[in-house]
């Protein structure tokens, strides 16, 4: 190695560690920076528990002060006993900032004495001590004293909102800036192989070159020999010593760097390639893609195969921080990446590789999605919770009053069935309360008898003024009496958010539809649905007039916190919720969508006990035929599954996807004895208008509907008139041939 060689190739080695220090330094502060932003919202957490805590003390002394009832005075002090050690506790997590420690300690006095002001009130009251109490309350000591104290609070928080916001750019600023590094660091091993690489072939080839040097230059070649010998062995050492520094630097970066060649095989990696994508030696980029589905930052759109890294640097592009998500086919948790990428070029300026950095962003994102989604719940509950305190110690007031009301009227029977109608209205503002209760809390579920169709009424007044005048509801409920053993709580939290999500895809109005009915779910239908138990249910389902939901959105519906919503308008949650619900009774949930044409959400709920069980086994046979079915269906699935079952009772079948396909049969002169559609098919004409068109053409033919829909959405909505025949989604076999028949004319 020539002394020019020799000096390059240490400033890079020692660049080169100077970077894999830095890289470490970057590291360490880059979770030490996650670490404060964890610290920070668990700050803001103690403050938003003590505000809690003194609107608590406040709210009991209040009660005890109008009604003097002992359980206000017991709540007071538990909660006057808890609000020094939350101080304390408080003190102690902001205690790295002397400005906040400060304000802390002038604020514990204040709420101190406020809730001393509070116990003193409560004692004169006990005492009866009007004179106590008037001088007590001469001073309005109190409500200054809090109103100081939550201001300070909020300046607290302030102050934590400010120091959350700035960590958090550190943290990003770190992450961006130990990316870089990262990057720097592994060109230049890989300058630093080829320079060493090529010094030891050049040497090697003079050596070979002196070899071939004539016999009577032997002394001066084996002299020139042992020098050059004596250099490559120097050499030698040299690049096994800057290989291990390289190698270990390599392997110990937190980074996963894949260099690969024109093709894709992958030529170098190291360990964090291994944990972080999966990679195992002997693999190219096409193994690795067939492991995970990769998605864009959003996490909803799949990349496009032309839009890999890989893909993008082969090409020529170099990047950074380009954002995707990997989510594994084995099962485990997603992975949030930021990829850098640079192009290696030969000499001729041609791409001959590249180089991909993946840095692993998935805690950093995690814990910024927790912390908003913790927040956002907490003040929920918490406005929910506080809202139905204040409400209920209102209807205590109330109650109480009518109920006494009702006892002294005994003798004007006129006034006492007034007061017992306004005892009544309290009476479901108690329960009004309490479904909100419900619907704010995480309640384990207490499953009992419920009679489905009063239930259903019920949900149908709260509902109504929930979702306002624009929003037109209905219900249809099977007669007789029907009981579902289901938790009834859950059951009004399922409708509610399944009602909510009706009303903002109706922004414009609409109509929402309850319905009940018995069904038996039979063998055919469990196989093409794993999960379902065959066997009799008790279907209630929810439709409305709304914006429908494409194939995407209907397979990843259930799913939590996914949302079409705006950013602010929905957790996403509410789906998933019901889905969780149906599914720990024992039962199942079902989506019927069509965009443009509504949606219909039917959940099929175990039976009570006590009822007439309707099982599959004592359904009359069913009877086919010999007659042509033209079955118009556009998913596949479906279609294969309905010629199946009319071929096994008998009839042949035609089949089209739309309504193009299936008019060109039929000008072709296919026969047929029943036009069987769906409702609603894609192409620009839908199954109604496809009857009609196939009626000009041929005049009397029989048609029989299918549809996803409830029979009464349908209806309601308009697109069948009265009369005309219809079979809704899911059908059993003895269904189909039921209706089938009816259809021919082979049943009165």
């Amino acid at each position: 190695m020539i002394p020019t060689q020799r000096v390059i190739f240490g400033v890079g080695l020692a660049i080169l560690l100077i970077i894999a220090a830095a890289s470490i330094a970057l590291d360490v502060k880059s979770r030490s920076d996650a670490a404060w932003v964890s610290h920070t919202g668990q700050v803001q957490k103690k403050i938003s528990d003590l505000r809690v805590l003194l609107r608590r003390a406040e709210s009991a002394a209040r009660g005890y002060e109008l009604y003097r009832t002992p359980g206000f005075r017991d709540e007071f002090r538990a909660v006057q006993a808890s609000i020094a050690p939350a101080l304390a506790d408080l003190k102690r997590d902001v205690r790295d900032s002397p400005d906040q420690v400060a304000l802390l300690e002038g604020t514990e006095p204040l709420a101190l004495r406020r809730m001393e002001i509070a116990a003193t009130a409560m004692r004169l009251r006990a005492e009866n001590d009007q004179a106590g109490i008037a001088a007590l309350n001469s001073k309005a000591e109190g409500r200054g004293l809090m109103d100081t104290v939550m201001a300070n609070l909020d300046h607290l928080s302030a102050e934590e909102e400010r120091l959350l916001a700035e960590r958090s750019r550190d943290s990003r600023r770190t992450g961006i800036a130990l990316l870089g590094i990262d990057v720097a660091g592994a060109v230049l091993i890989l300058l630093l192989v080829a320079l060493v690489m090529r010094e030891s072939r050049r040497a090697t080839g003079e050596l070979q070159s002196s070899l071939e040097q004539t016999q009577a230059a032997k002394a001066a070649l084996e002299e020139a020999v042992a020098e050059r010998t004596e250099h490559l062995v120097t050499a030698h050492d040299e690049l096994r010593l800057s290989v291990n520094v390289l190698q270990s630097t390599f392997r110990s970066m937190a980074e996963a760097v894949l260099v690969i060649d024109a093709e894709g095989n992958v030529l170098l990696s190291n360990p964090a390639a291994e944990r972080m994508l999966l990679h195992r030696a002997g693999m190219n980029l096409s193994n690795l893609r067939v492991l995970s589905d990769v998605f864009h930052g959003d996490g909803v759109t799949p990349l496009e195969a032309d839009e890999l890294p890989s893909m993008r640097v082969l090409r020529g592009e170099q990047f950074e921080e380009l954002e995707m998500i990997v989510r594994p086919h084995s099962g485990d948790a997603p992975r949030h990446l930021m990829i850098s990428g640079r192009p290696m070029r030969d000499g001729q300026g041609n791409v001959s590789g590249a180089v991909l950095v993946y840095h692993d962003a998935t805690t950093s994102r995690e814990t910024e999605r927790q912390l908003h989604q913790s927040q956002k719940l907490d003040a929920i509950g918490k406005l929910t919770g506080g809202v139905a305190h204040d409400f209920n110690n209102m209807l205590t007031v109330i109650s109480g009053n009518t109920e006494t009301l009702v006892e002294s009227l005994k003798d004007q029977p006129e006034l006492q069935r007034t007061a017992r109608l306004i005892d009544d209205a309290a009476e479901r503002c108690a329960e009004l309360i309490q479904h909100l209760l419900a619907f704010a809390r995480r309640q384990p579920l207490e499953p009992r008898n419920v009679e489905i169709n009063a239930a259903i009424a019920d949900i149908a007044k709260l509902l109504r003024p929930t979702l306002g005048e624009q929003i037109q509801i209905e219900t249809v409920l099977e007669q007789g009496p029907m009981t579902t053993h289901i938790d009834p709580s859950r059951l009004t939290n399922a409708v509610l958010n399944m009602a909510i999500n009706a009303r903002d895809a109706m922004p414009n109005g609409g109509k929402l539809l309850l319905e009940t009915h018995r069904v038996v779910l039979d063998e055919a239908y469990a196989q093409a649905n794993a999960d379902v138990a065959p066997g009799p249910y008790i279907m209630l389902a929810v439709s409305d007039t709304g914006t429908g939901m494409s194939v995407e959105t209907q397979q990843k519906a259930f799913e939590p916190f996914f949302t079409t919503k705006e950013v602010g308008k929905g957790s996403g949650l509410g789906l998933s919720m019901v889905y969780g619900f149906v599914k720990q009774s024992g039962g199942h949930i079902k989506i019927y969508s069509e965009e443009g044409h509504g949606t219909t959400i039917k959940l099929y709920l175990p039976p009570g006990e006590g009822t007439a069980e309707v099982a599959a086994s004592i359904a009359t046979q069913a009877e086919g035929g010999a007659e042509t079915i033209f079955v118009v269906e556009d998913d596949p699935l479906v279609r294969n599954f309905v010629t199946t079952q009319l071929q096994s009772l008998g009839y042949k079948t035609v089949a089209a996807s739309d309504a193009k396909s299936a008019l060109e049969l039929i000008g072709a002169g296919q026969k047929f004895d029943l036009l069987f559609t769906d409702v609603v098919i894609p192409g620009g004409m839908s199954g109604r208008e496809l009857a009609e068109e196939v009626a000009r053409r041929r005049p009397g033919v029989k048609v029989l509907y299918t549809s996803g829909y409830t029979d009464n959405a349908i209806i309601h909505q308009g697109k069948l008139d009265d009369g005309v025949m219809l079979l809704t989604k899911p059908y059993r076999r003895n269904q189909l041939a039921e209706m089938i028949r009816k259809a021919l004319g082979g049943v009165t």
